[in-house]
């Protein structure tokens, strides 16, 4: 054979793509299990510190199983689907594509100490791309006590900032609910007059300089999901905690 051939050249390049791809399909393959499992224990670790549980990796399904007593799946009315798994059935990417009525939502119940937290998966949008997180509500259901935010392709040193500890600790306080009983959500606000988030019933935290947009699909995100919880968080009614 000739190897300083045309057809050699082009016979041997096709044999290396070959050979190359069915070693990156067979790496992928053998790494898809580990891969959702590390996933799986994200998200375990996610929710756990909302509540101010923090623990690595292989910590976290213990801790997960110690501290979270309902996985909830609610209906659009706010009762109870027990056909489906809060945790692994349902994806939050693929339910926002449904209609609200037909959409289950997950709900994570959790006691530490002998209080009750209420953790609620949020998913939206940014600048560039999906947004999503979890925020804890006390036991009175109106309190914010841990907020976790991630994306998908915010801007570095922008709106990528939302995953930094400063800017969650910013929503621990806050009350979603307004002195009336209405949902008001939180407004992460350019205009806020409170920079140190001493006010903590303002409903509103300091903006990220230079994210407006990803601070508005935070705003916008914490009110559309959770506008879908009123049902449950109400079905119970509990007294909203206010400094006075």
């Amino acid at each position: 054979m000739n190897r300083d051939s045309n057809g050699y050249t082009f016979g041997f390049a096709a044999a290396m793509v070959l050979v190359v791809a069915s070693v990156l399909a067979f790496t992928a393959s053998s790494l898809k299990d580990l891969q959702g499992e590390n996933v799986r224990k994200e998200k375990m670790q996610n929710i756990l510190s909302t509540i101010g549980i923090e623990t690595d990796r292989d910590g976290a399904e213990v801790l997960f199983n110690q501290y979270i007593t309902e996985q909830l799946a609610l209906k659009n009315d706010g009762s109870v689907d027990e056909q489906v798994n809060a945790f692994s059935d349902v994806k939050l990417a693929f339910e926002l594509k449904k209609e609200a009525s037909q959409q289950r939502f997950p709900l994570y119940v959790a006691n530490v100490e002998a209080a009750q937290y209420y953790i609620i998966p949020l998913r939206g949008s940014g600048l560039w791309d999906a947004i999503w997180g979890y925020i804890a509500l006390d036991q009175d259901k109106n309190t914010i006590v841990g907020a976790v935010f991630d994306h998908k392709g915010e801007t570095a040193g922008l709106g990528a900032e939302i995953t930094q500890q400063w800017f969650m600790n910013r929503f621990v306080g806050e009350k979603i609910f307004d002195t009336t009983g209405a949902l008001v959500g939180i407004a992460v606000s350019k205009t806020n007059n409170d920079p140190n988030d001493i006010d903590k019933d303002d409903h509103e935290v300091d903006a990220i300089s230079g994210a407006t947009i990803t601070g508005d699909g935070v705003s916008a995100m914490i009110v559309e999901r959770l506008q879908h919880y009123l049902p449950y968080l109400k079905a119970e009614p509990a007294k909203l905690a206010y400094n006075n």
